[in-house]
C-alpha cells in the first residue's frame, strides 16, 4: 500500500499535529510500510487441483488485526497427491512440501509477494512421507515405511528417517537439495526406526531438529502391542547429514506420541516437548547440552485435552500451544525452566491437526482444522500467553487442511508492537 499527500494536505497535517519535518518523514515512512507481517502456507490434502494434486492456500497476516487473507492467485497446486507436511528453508526463500501418495518432496521458490513457483521434486528414500523439518544444512524426512520390497499398506513395516543435505542459495540459484545421506550400516539412504531385540512395527509420527542443528528427534510408537508404547528416537547430526543414535535412544515417550517441538531459554537450556495422543498429555524433557540425550522433566507429563495432535513453542515468548483434535481446542501453557503451567483452553474449528506461530513477531497463532476445512486465527498476549480471536476468524481453506508453515514478509510489519 502506498499513501500519497498533496502539498496542501501536508501543510494542514503539520499545522494540526505540530510535527517537525523530521517527525513527518518518519510518520510517512511508517504509513507507507506494508501491514502484512507473514505469509502462511496451508496444505490441503483433498485432491482438488490440476492432476488431482492437493492445494496450498497462501494467507497474509495483517499485523494490526491478525486477519488472514488469501493472496491473489491462491491456492496453488501442491505438486503431488495428498500433501501432509511442510517446512520453510532457513532463509525463508523456499517451501518444501511432502506429498504422501507420490513419495515426493516438492521444492517451491517463494516470490516477494508470497506466491509459489515449483522448482524441484525429489523422491523420498522410504514409502509415504509424513513429516519433514529443515534447517540451513539439511532437510529431514520421515517415511511411514522403510524402502523395503516387503513393506506396503497390506504388509506394513517400521518407518525410517532420511537426510537430504542442502546447498546454500546464491544470488542466482535457490537452495539446492543434494542426494540423501548414506547409512553404511544398512547400505541405504535411510535410518530405520527400530528397537533393539524387537521385530515390532514402529510407526513414526513427527520430527524436530533443534535450532543448533546438532540433534534431530523423531516421535514414534510400537503399534504391535496394546496399549501402544511410545518412543523418541534421537540422533546426532554429523557431516553431510549422517546420523548417529544418541546414548539411550530411543527414549520412553508415553503411549502414542503424535507431535514434537523444542525450545530454549535465555540460559541456553533446551527442552523437548512431545504430545501423547493416546492419553491426552504433554511430555517434557531436558536436552543434554553435551550429547543431546533426553531426561524426563520433573512434573512431566502435563495435562492436555483429548487426542492432542500438534504442538508449537513460541520462539519469541515463553509459551507453548497444543491442538486437541477430538475436543477442537487449544491448550495454552506458559513455560518456566522448561516446566509448563496451564493458561486455559481455546476453541478451534473441527479436528485441528496443525498449529503455527508467526515467525516475525511471535504474536499470531493459527490452526489448520481438518474437518472444519478452515483456519482458526488468534492474537496472543505477549505478557500473559492468553489468546484472542483474530478479526474475521475462522478463515476458509480448501478441504481437509493438514499442515501449516510460515515465513516473515519482506516488509517491516508496520504497526507491530513487541
Amino acid at each position: 500500500m502506498r499513501m500519497k499527500f498533496n502539498k496542501s494536505s501536508q501543510l494542514v497535517l503539520i499545522s494540526v499535529a505540530g510535527l517537525a519535518a523530521a517527525t513527518l518523514v518518519t510518520a510517512c515512512s511508517q504509513l507507507t510500510q506494508t501491514l502484512t507481517v507473514d505469509f502462511v502456507y496451508v496444505a490441503s490434502s483433498k485432491a482438488a487441483g490440476t492432476n488431482q494434486y492437493g492445494e496450498i492456500d497462501v494467507f497474509e497476516i495483517n499485523s494490526e488485526s491478525g486477519r488472514m487473507r488469501q493472496i491473489p492467485a491462491s491456492p496453488f497446486p501442491s505438486g503431488g497427491r495428498n500433501p501432509v507436511a511442510e517446512a520453510s528453508s532457513a532463509d525463508n526463500a523456499d517451501l518444501f512440501v511432502a506429498n504422501q501418495d507420490d513419495n515426493t518432496i516438492v521444492q517451491f521458490v517463494i516470490g516477494n509477494d508470497g506466491k509459489l513457483y515449483p522448482f524441484n521434486t525429489v523422491n523420498t528414500p522410504g514409502i509415504y512421507p509424513l513429516a519433514i523439518a529443515a534447517n540451513a544444512s539439511n532437510l529431514f524426512v520421515v517415511d511411514t515405511y522403510q524402502p523395503l520390497a516387503i513393506c506396503s499398506t497390506a504388509d506394513p513395516c517400521s518407518g525410517s528417517v532420511s537426510v537430504f543435505p542442502l546447498t546454500a542459495a546464491t544470488k542466482t540459484e535457490p537452495v539446492g537439495i543434494n542426494p540423501p545421506a548414506t547409512n553404511t550400516a544398512v547400505s541405504g539412504n535411510y535410518w530405520p526406526l527400530s528397537v533393539s531385540g524387537s521385530t515390532d512395527i514402529i510407526v513414526p509420527t513427527g520430527v524436530n531438529v533443534l535450532a543448533s542443528g546438532s540433534y534431530v528427534y523423531v516421535t514414534a510408537y510400537d503399534s504391535t502391542v496394546t496399549p501402544h508404547v511410545g518412543y523418541v528416537f534421537g540422533f546426532a547430526v554429523g557431516a553431510a547429514g549422517v546420523l548417529s543414535p544418541l546414548p539411550g535412544s530411543p527414549f520412553a515417550a508415553g503411549v502414542q506420541p503424535s507431535a514434537v517441538a523444542s525450545a530454549s531459554d535465555a540460559s541456553g537450556a533446551t527442552y523437548l516437548y512431545v504430545t501423547d495422543y493416546g492419553v491426552g498429555d504433554v511430555l517434557a524433557y531436558n536436552v543434554s547440552s553435551s550429547n543431546g540425550a533426553l531426561s524426563a522433566m520433573s512434573g512431566s507429563p502435563f495435562q492436555a485435552g483429548n487426542q492432542p495432535s500438534a504442538i508449537v513453542a513460541d520462539q519469541h515468548y515463553p509459551y507453548v500451544y497444543v491442538t486437541n483434535s477430538l475436543d477442537a481446542t487449544i491448550s495454552a501453557y506458559s513455560r518456566s525452566n522448561g516446566a509448563l503451567t496451564s493458561l486455559g483452553l481455546y476453541g478451534t474449528g473441527l479436528n485441528p491437526v496443525a498449529i503455527g506461530i508467526d515467525p516475525s513477531t511471535g504474536r499470531f497463532l493459527y490452526t489448520a482444522n481438518f474437518l472444519g476445512n478452515n483456519v482458526t486465527g488468534y492474537e496472543l498476549s505477549t505478557t500473559a500467553g492468553t489468546l484472542v480471536s483474530s478479526q474475521f476468524s475462522p478463515f476458509t481453506a480448501n478441504d481437509q487442511p493438514t499442515s501449516v508453515a510460515a515465513i516473515p514478509h519482506n516488509g517491516t510489519g508496520a504497526g507491530v508492537e513487541p
